[in-house]
């Protein structure tokens, strides 16, 4: 796979393009308001939505694919009654969802009545929809509004140049976060890559190339920006190609199912876990992972000509000679965005080669730059090894994540930090000298950067101590397994585990068993349930509205939101007295029972847990990644657009209330 991801393919500007145009997404109902006074304070909003044509969508009432007019809590304006339809639905049986519902086609119009209460107000909220065309449903859609009532506003159209929208709702907004993150590392393996023995002397072999050539200031300077461009697509194009070929071939579905499967299954997790240790044995000094002999020398003499061929093959040539040190952080870089969305490894990878590539350019342009560097030592072959340190601990997060998903007990919590924190204090012995490897020199005399470095490792250790005895170390959240798994908390009894003649089965929730709880749970003493059905008759006995948590064993994400937002009281506070609690978790690989196996429209039987709730994920909230939270009622269907990662709490506080108000105007008259 590495030789390939090394190949030179197409133009990654024309890739990436046209993966911007394939993730563009199309609103198929361009919605508008306007506003008439009735009398007494009293004011008729109208919603306008202009179907695209072959599509329709769905009046206020359908069950599964209701579009529903949600408000936020707004001063100044009280609503009168719930949302209506304007113009009636043509009642029809949708073959998509087996039923007698209410569509629309060409035109939806949608009313609500307000009293305004004070001199001005304000009324915000948001339509959420979903449309079909034929067989094919899209993922529900987003419309913010925001509409000022002044008096004597009658007619006024206060939003009809305001036509956006986000389809993926509040998801479509993860807070920057995980994008940020995302950029950051893939920086920071650049950074690494280039302080590493293969490649730092490589930069006297750029500016001997270059100075070579006789053309002019802006010819070299021509140059050599191709040579960083050329450099950025050799690294970035393959695995954009094979994405993008996955893509169109088989869709976007295909598309996450694979991605689904390489963060998920055993397999790919435990090879990765091996390609860690195998990595990490070569940063040691174990041995050297490097191309065959004859394709280095062949690109080398390439290199030779002139012009930008001559260009492209010394990027080539660096990029070869580097392999045996780029080779295993491009490859960790590219494994570890497997977990995210498709687009996620080709980001890392167009990261990474920019950072990789930028300071040959420079030395390319300004080949006086060199008098500047160090002189290439030991101290490269460090790097090198703490390099090793960082791939074993790393490494260890895949067989955690196979560990998780199929349930084998092999590295509970206490166990995972157990290893970290023995990696990271050995770690910390190297800095200081305590330590030698093969290749290493000598540690006569300690410098401050490595005393500083040992200082920061060995305060790292001292902050992971206190989670072999239960500390939630929220820093780490998204690369320890969960809370849960740890045998021992400090104050806390160990949980009873309640079961038959067979084995464990059930935990209790009140009076009911829950199916599944023997093996799955959820965060800080939250109750609810693993299984969808069983939770829908919950929901329809309690009066509640449902909250899903879309999650997995292997979502950093997810174990990120839980120690940062899930643990906030208020939070907790609401699912406890507002909600049934449903976690869906979509990558866990046991085996559902018989009655509540699901078969697909192709006529597929799914019998794992995490395969029945990823399609029900899919199918009903049209939601494919980790974590997604929806709000929906107890006939399952959302009543918000669902929430992604976002690590503001006030922000899902503020979700959670405006769910629960959704679920009371629907259900209440």
């Amino acid at each position: 796979m590495k030789l390939r991801i090394k190949r030179f393919a197409a133009t990654a500007a024309a890739l990436l393009l046209a993966l911007c145009v394939l993730a563009q997404p199309t609103a198929t109902v361009q919605w508008s308001d306007s506003t008439a006074a009735v009398g007494d304070g009293v004011y008729e909003i109208t919603f306008t939505g202009r179907i695209l044509d072959g599509w329709h969508t769905y009046d206020l009432h359908s069950g599964f694919s209701s579009t529903v007019i949600a408000f936020e809590p707004s001063e100044g304006v009280e609503l009168m009654g719930d949302p209506f339809e304007k113009v009636a639905a043509e009642r029809r049986f949708d073959e998509i969802f087996g039923e007698e519902i209410g569509e629309y086609e060409g035109e939806i119009v949608l009313g609500q009545r307000v009293r305004l209460t004070a001199a001005e107000g304000v009324l915000r909220g948001n339509i959420n929809w979903r449309s079909c065309q034929g067989d094919n449903c899209n993922m529900p859609e987003d419309w913010p509004f925001e509409i000022r009532l002044p008096a004597g506003s009658a007619g006024q159209d206060t939003a009809g140049d305001a036509l956006h929208q986000s389809p993926l709702g509040d998801a479509a907004d993860p807070a920057g976060e995980g994008l940020l993150g995302l950029i950051l590392v893939a920086i920071g393996w650049g950074l690494l890559a280039l302080l590493t023995p293969c490649v730092f002397p490589m930069i006297p072999m750029t500016v001997s190339f270059f100075l070579k050539g006789s053309e002019s200031a802006s010819a070299g300077r021509f140059k050599a920006s191709m040579y960083g461009l050329f450099i950025v697509l050799l690294y970035t194009v393959p695995i954009a190609a094979i994405i993008l070929l996955t893509r169109l071939l088989g869709g976007d579905a295909v598309t996450a199912d694979i991605f689904n499967w390489l963060a998920t299954h055993w397999l790919p997790n435990l090879i990765f876990f091996i390609v860690f240790m195998v990595f990490a044995a070569s940063f040691f000094g174990a041995f050297e992972i490097t191309l065959p002999g004859w394709m280095v020398n062949k690109s080398d003499r390439n290199a030779d000509r002139g012009g930008l061929l001559g260009v492209f093959f010394m990027a080539l040539t660096l990029v070869l000679v580097s392999f045996s040190c780029t080779g295993p952080i491009v490859g960790s870089a590219i494994i570890g965005a497997t977990a995210g969305d498709f687009w996620a490894p080709i980001l890392t990878m167009l990261v990474f080669s920019i950072t990789f590539a930028l300071p040959f350019t420079l030395f390319a342009m300004f080949p006086s730059l060199l008098k500047n560097l160090p002189k290439s030592g030991g101290w490269l072959n460090s790097v090198k090894v703490v390099l090793g340190f960082i791939e074993v601990a790393l490494g260890f997060k895949f067989l955690s994540v196979a560990d998780q998903t199929y349930h084998w007990g092999l590295l509970d919590r206490e166990v995972y930090l157990a290893i970290w924190i023995v990696t990271f204090t050995l770690l910390g012995f190297y800095l200081l000298g305590k330590l030698r490897f093969a290749h290493d020199s000598e540690v006569k005399t300690l410098s401050v950067g490595r005393l500083a470095l040992a200082i920061v490792d060995f305060a790292f250790v001292v902050y992971m101590i206190p989670g072999m005895w239960g500390a939630p170390l929220k820093a780490l959240s998204g690369y320890l397994p969960p809370l849960q798994t740890q045998d021992f908390i400090l104050g806390q009894s160990p949980l009873p585990v309640i079961g038959g003649a067979d084995g464990p089965t059930s935990i209790r929730v009140g009076a009911a068993q829950v199916k599944y709880g023997d093996f799955l749970s959820m965060p800080h003493g939250i109750t609810g349930y693993f299984e969808w059905n069983e939770a829908l008759a919950a929901a329809r006995a309690a009066g509640k509205p449902l909250f899903v948590d879309v999650t997995g064993h292997g979502c950093v994400n997810c174990r990120e939101m839980e120690q940062k937002v899930l643990s906030d009281e208020r939070v907790q506070q609401i699912l406890r007295d507002d909600y049934i609690v449903v976690a869906l978790y979509t990558d866990d690989k046991a085996r559902a029972a018989g009655e509540d196996w699901v078969t697909t429209e192709g006529g597929t039987t799914l019998k794992e847990i995490g395969r029945i709730n990823s399609y029900i994920a899919r199918t009903r909230f049209n939601v494919n990644a980790q974590p997604n939270y929806i709000v929906a009622d107890a006939a399952g269907a959302a009543l918000l657009p669902p929430r992604g990662y976002d690590l503001s709490v006030e922000g899902f506080v503020d979700f959670l209330e405006r769910g629960v108000a959704a679920y009371k105007a629907r259900t209440q008259p």
